[in-house]
């Protein structure tokens, strides 16, 4: 699609019971979203339960990321291929049974299987999740609401799952932190079989699924985050690190330049070649690198520097996701049909970084409210603001044969930006504590406000990547532009289906 092609827009839906699959889709983005943190409050129980070594337990967190980020624009294509409600539904029951085994799990090992084919699924059923609600709802009003609220659970995901496992680590078992998503996850299949629906392509508009794509783009982006992971315990300029770094940008650089001559491509490159969608994209992943960072430094700080429980540490998030929701809900979902997408995205961006930015002066001293809980507040206000308008215009125009695919492509920059932030910053920390010429606390604190300085400034590039990049107008606009080419016979763009 040319910049200058006016956006695909579907006509509107008035299918019955579409809140209540808004319901099925946001259970099962939440579970996908909140296990990428959940386990962090459990991960020293689950380090003595099982007898992990110091540098081996990063693989809890790791194995999910690494198989989440590197499978999902196969994930994507697989739902364009074979129906994303299938798609879908699979994709549920195989988390749940990958949960159940992490629950039961007796040795490192097993745990580490069971989170990466949790990430297997994750990579699965996400993108079924974003392009069903695409597809679901197509009038612009109740399009703007439904993507409020799943903008709130992609942002505020992380800061629940925090919640949530000091919970459940402190009154149950860690073990729960991964039980969960059972019953989880059977309501929301049995939801999706009623509610859900959707029609799989004609086997001649079906695509075909493009395997070499799949071997270079998920062999590249594995890679790059394993080396990312890797990153911490090693140093960046570990042989194997740039090893890995070297081989990820000549397999992505392949992969490009494959799906310029692939019949099918996994990634049809004008998804990406538009210039709102990219910068959609990119805003999103430097977003990510940016503020996820503050999670796992938040979480050490309150329980480690300060001395909080599992519980009283995931009610600390709080305010943080409470204003993320207020923020999707009320200002991003009512501002969207008025505005420009990057007149929220910039501000929003704005006031991540100025939240970040209150966390550089953070005291070895207890701190809550006068640094953490300003922080937090602006953090969730501006992360409501940004991820609405940008999954919103990542996924705008885009003809159902390629909305999983599009989808996906939404998700892999939130999870390889999430990946890349956690050990850019981590790495950052480490070697300013290490370098510190004070107390072991201070030099932890004085390292967590020096990666955090460096998450303020990636937030300011992704206010600038928004601002430059992102032109499109206000949906209602694209609307009216959309009708007076279609009355005029000047449309060429696809007709709606």
């Amino acid at each position: 699609m040319r910049d200058t092609d006016p956006p695909f827009i579907p006509e509107p839906s008035s299918a019955p019971g579409r809140w209540w699959a808004l319901v099925i889709i946001a259970m099962a983005q939440l579970m996908v979203v909140l296990d990428a943190t959940i386990v962090n409050i459990a991960l020293p129980s689950a380090q003595r339960a099982l007898g992990m070594s110091d540098t081996s337990r990063q693989w809890v967190i790791t194995a999910y990321t690494l198989a989440f980020g590197g499978l999902l624009l196969l994930g994507g294509r697989v739902a364009d291929l074979v129906g994303r409600k299938r798609t879908f539904m699979t994709g549920l029951i195989g988390f749940a049974a990958a949960s159940a085994l992490g629950g039961a799990a007796h040795t490192p090992g097993m745990l580490f299987t069971a989170r990466a084919l949790q990430g297997s699924f994750a990579a699965v059923l996400a993108p079924s999740a974003l392009s069903l609600l695409t597809t679901t709802f197509t009038d612009l009003r109740e399009r703007s609401k439904a993507f409020g609220i799943y903008g709130a659970i992609a942002g505020g995901g992380a800061a629940i799952g925090l919640i949530t496992g000091g919970l459940l680590t402190e009154y149950l078992d860690w073990r729960w932190c991964l039980y969960v998503n059972v019953p989880i996850a059977l309501v929301a299949f049995t939801g999706a079989g009623w509610l859900l629906h959707d029609h799989r392509p004609s086997r001649d508009a079906r695509p075909s699924l493009d395997l070499r794509g799949v071997l270079l783009g998920c062999g590249g982006l594995v890679a790059l985050v394993y080396a990312c992971s890797e990153a911490e315990p090693r140093g960046w300029r570990s042989p194997l690190v740039l090893g890995l770094l070297s081989c990820g940008a000549l397999l992505l650089t392949a992969f490009a330049w494959w799906q310029t001559r692939a019949p099918s491509p996994l990634l049809p490159l004008h998804v990406i070649r538009n210039r709102n969608r990219a910068g959609a994209f990119l805003t999103m992943a430097l977003t990510v690198v940016g503020m996820f960072g503050m999670f796992l430094f938040m979480t050490y700080y309150l329980q480690v520097v300060l001395g909080y429980s599992p519980v009283r540490t995931g009610l600390g998030f709080l305010p943080l996701t409470g204003a993320l929701v207020v923020s999707s809900t009320q200002l991003s979902a009512r501002l969207l049909h008025h505005l420009p997408p990057r007149m929220l995205m910039v501000p929003g961006t704005l006031l991540v970084a100025a939240g970040l930015f209150l966390l550089v002066f953070l005291p070895v001293e207890p701190a809550y409210v006068t640094h953490v809980l300003p922080s937090e507040i602006l953090v969730g206000l501006g992360m409501g603001l940004v991820f609405m308008p940008v999954i919103a215009t990542a996924t705008a125009g885009v003809p159902p044969r390629d909305s999983g695919v599009t989808s996906a492509t939404v998700n892999t920059s939130q999870q390889v930006g999430g990946s890349i932030g956690t050990a850019l910053l981590n790495t950052i920390a480490t070697s300013a504590s290490a370098s510190y010429g004070g107390t072991v606390r201070q030099g932890i604190v004085h390292g967590f406000n020096v990666a955090i300085g460096w998450g303020s400034g990636i937030m300011l590039l992704a206010a600038l990547v928004a601002g430059l990049m992102v032109t499109a107008p206000a949906p209602k606009h694209q609307v009216a532009v959309r009708s007076a080419a279609k009355s005029s016979g000047m449309c060429d763009c696809p007709p709606p289906s």
